[in-house]
């Protein structure tokens, strides 16, 4: 496990569909360069189709946007995702994991998947976002780090409420720190890994 008084945060990222997309991208655009934090993000999306999410990501962004390799060593100020079909997770010492899913074992649970890793790795200094999108996904995976002490930031659901993965997240288990726009949530994330 990373070590807990590790000098660096994670911010792990989910969404899905368009909606999910310009989210990731409004709170991109609002995170410095200099973030001393590593920013990990799944976005639900065709997995058997290429993917350009890493250069449409990088426009918006003002911290590079990498897909990360297999046993890639994360550095803080980047974020990071995986390809389509390869899962991106987290394992100690700030190293990155692809999980490989020809089967689509994790098809909808690729957020959950993340956010669990992190909360098991991450150390003390977590913060898991859920933005918009449709199903469940992200739920679990939440819990899991407001569980272990981690901050939990959720989108405003939309109006009129569906119940896609914002009101799920809110309404799965233990209280959300941050429920605003994504602007909000970005300013949260910075004010957050900024605090002494």
């Amino acid at each position: 496990m990373l070590d807990r008084g590790s000098t660096f945060w994670f911010v792990a990222i989910g969404a899905s569909g368009a909606d999910g997309l310009d989210d990731i991208m409004a709170v991109l655009r609002e995170l410095p360069s200099s973030l001393n934090a590593v920013v990990l993000i799944v976005l639900h999306r065709l997995w058997d189709k290429p993917s350009h999410l890493a250069a449409v990501l990088g426009r918006a962004a003002r911290m590079p946007v990498l897909v990360a390799l297999d046993g890639d060593q994360f550095t803080p100020g980047t974020a990071y995702i995986g390809e389509p079909a390869d899962h991106l997770t987290l394992v100690s010492n700030s190293f990155g994991q692809l999980i490989d899913d020809p089967g689509r074992t994790h098809r909808n649970r690729t957020e959950d998947l993340l956010f669990q890793s992190v909360a098991a790795h991450g150390g003390s200094r977590i913060i898991g976002v859920v933005l918009s999108g449709s199903l469940d996904d992200g739920s679990r995976g939440l819990a899991a780090i407001n569980e272990i002490g981690g901050l939990s930031m959720v989108v405003t659901p939309a109006q009129p409420p569906e119940q896609g993965m914002p009101e799920n997240a809110i309404s799965y288990d233990g209280p959300i720190d941050v429920i605003g726009s994504p602007s909000e949530i970005a300013q949260a994330i910075c004010a957050a890994v900024q605090r002494p």
